[in-house]
Formats: structure tokens, sequence, C-alpha cells
């Protein structure tokens, strides 16, 4: 591993800041202001339906806690949010079921 010096380390810290900042201010700062037109909301609506799954898919089926190897109490977790966010179409309540019901398979199974 190399070393890296303390101007470089900061050089880097300060670019990814003004990145992060131009990437944000591109939709906030120069779009925050106007009207959006009708097909840009429709396509924003599915943004949380698509992100949400993509951040979870990973932690239910390849989680660091086990190695990688999917388990019982992931999966059944991930099932019961699922049928709770079908049924309910209530976001917070499925994540508090499927939360519960993986606590409550790594109670069971140990």
């Amino acid at each position: 591993m190399t070393e890296m010096s303390s101007l470089t380390l900061w050089g880097l810290i300060v670019a990814l800041g003004i990145g992060t900042f131009l990437i944000r201010y591109s939709f906030i700062g120069l779009l925050g202001g106007r009207e959006l037109p009708e097909w840009v909301l429709r396509h924003l609506r599915y943004t949380s339906v698509a992100v949400f799954p993509a951040l979870i898919a990973p932690l239910v089926l390849w989680p660091a806690a086990t190695g990688g190897e999917p388990d019982p109490a992931r999966l059944s977790a991930a099932a019961v949010t699922l049928v709770a966010g079908i049924l309910t179409k209530n976001v917070v309540l499925s994540v508090f079921m499927g939360g519960a019901a993986l606590y409550g398979v790594i109670a069971l199974l140990g």
C-alpha cells in the first residue's frame, strides 16, 4: 500500500467536495426555481422505487455479516418487507415489519 502525502490527500478531498457540490447544484441551483415538464415529474416518481431495491438487494443476497452467503434471516426479512409493502402500501410500516422479521428470525436461529 502506498503512502499519500497530506497535500495530495487534501487536494483529493477538496476536488471531491467541489465535484459533489457541482453535481447537486446542477439540479438544485439551476432547476430549483423552474417548473419541470410533466414527463420529467412522471419519471422522477419511480426514482425511489428503483433506488431502494438497488441499495437493499446486495445486503440481502450477499451480506457481509455472513461472508457473502445468503442466509434465511435476511431472505425472510426481505420477503416479509415485500409482502407488507404490497399489502399495506406503507413504506415505514414495511421497513419496521422487515426489521422485526430479521431480528425475530436471528433470535430463533441463534
